[in-house]
């Protein structure tokens, strides 16, 4: 098997030669295709290696991305029927499947540690609105495009923030509360900061918004913990096939955004992936150090910069989907996903690799150092 993954990295790195050599040749039509098959080897060959597993998604949605962007007519029209409606059926499988591995112990943090709960959700909801708000003006972004950024900012954490606090050796008990408890909050908070920021872009309904998100993550979320409770430990596949089918769905969602969004991506993309490098790099920074100036332990401190840093770009993409903006509001969600998968990675194996300085030793280890 390792050979395989061996092979798959040869394949990639020959393929990256060809699409360099065919780009500069402006012979995009082969290039698109070498990229697709680039990216696609990469995502195969960095399974088979420990440091490198954490980005294969990462590689998968990259090259769903040069598909979408080398064939955007297979992603947008099947016949009569329009792709970009599987946005919202697909977010509600995946909200249904973060339902499944819920229960209601899952808030048992926000009793034992109030503190760090109240402050990951005052960060959540405070500190990229902002930051998107600063972005897009300085940047000076069409209006739409803007409020795309701005929704993102306003889309509290998803799933792949406690995959990171996982890996990251950050408090995965706390990023499951945040997670939960925002996304429940979401209906209420996230319409409000978009009618404060964004409604001088576009025209905000804060109804139809709210029940835009009740309708996409609160129900289906409700729907898995019940089924949770009544089949639990009797479903063992789901929980081996819900990661599958959400990786899947929001590789799907991005490239049928991006399909959707090609002509304005080829115009700004450049520019996007640096405002959504900044934007998540912020969300990081403040995160943690908003943190440590309340002595926060350091555990905590990791988790709420991946909370913070790490926004649930399949909500905004539903969301800009639902007010029928999806080739323009939505390519912000878009393009900041894969870049907040990437970054995420980079900072969980970091942490990965250096335990907390601020947890207490064992005995033994502190008599040893005596």
């Amino acid at each position: 098997m390792k050979s395989l993954y061996k092979f798959a990295l040869w394949a990639g790195g020959i393929l990256a030669l060809f699409s360099v050599y065919f780009y500069f040749k402006g012979q995009y039509s082969i290039f698109g295709p070498l990229m697709v098959f680039f990216f696609l080897a990469l995502s195969v060959g960095f399974r088979g290696y420990k440091r490198l597993k954490g980005f294969s998604f990462a590689m998968l949605i990259f090259a769903m991305v040069a598909f979408a962007m080398t064939y955007p007519g297979l992603l947008t029209r099947w016949g009569e029927f329009e792709v970009k409606s599987l946005i919202v059926p697909l977010l509600q499988i995946i909200m249904f499947g973060m339902g499944t591995t819920m229960s209601l112990a899952d808030f048992g943090e926000v009793i034992k540690n109030p503190k760090a709960v109240f402050i990951g959700l005052a960060c959540q909801f405070t500190i990229m609105p902002l930051v998107g708000v600063a972005l897009v003006f300085f940047f000076s972004f069409p209006p739409e495009i803007a409020a795309g950024v701005i929704l993102i900012g306003s889309s509290p954490s998803g799933l792949a923030s406690n995959v990171m606090c996982y890996i990251g050796n950050a408090n995965l008990a706390l990023s499951i509360t945040l997670t939960t408890v925002a996304t429940l909050l979401a209906p209420f908070v996230t319409p409000l900061l978009m009618k404060t920021f964004g409604g001088q872009l576009i025209p905000i309904d804060l109804w139809e918004m709210m029940w835009s998100i009740v309708k996409i993550t609160i129900l289906p979320i409700a729907a898995g913990l019940i089924f949770n409770k009544l089949f639990h430990g009797k479903t063992a596949w789901l929980d081996k096939v819900m990661p599958l089918i959400s990786m899947g769905g929001i590789a799907l969602i991005i490239a049928v955004i991006v399909a959707a969004g090609r002509d304005n991506l080829l115009t700004m993309g450049a520019l996007l992936i640096l405002v959504g490098f900044m934007h998540n790099m912020a969300g990081y920074f403040f995160g943690y150090w908003g943190c440590k100036i309340f002595r926060i332990e350091e555990r905590s401190c990791r988790t709420i910069a991946f909370e913070v840093g790490m926004q649930n770009a399949g909500l905004a993409s539903g969301l800009a989907n639902e007010m029928g903006k999806v080739a323009t509001v939505g390519l912000a969600p878009a393009v900041f996903g894969p870049i907040m998968n990437i970054t995420g990675s980079i900072l969980a194996s970091f942490w990965h690799k250096r335990s907390p300085k601020d947890e207490k030793k064992p005995t033994y280890e502190v008599m040893k150092e005596a």
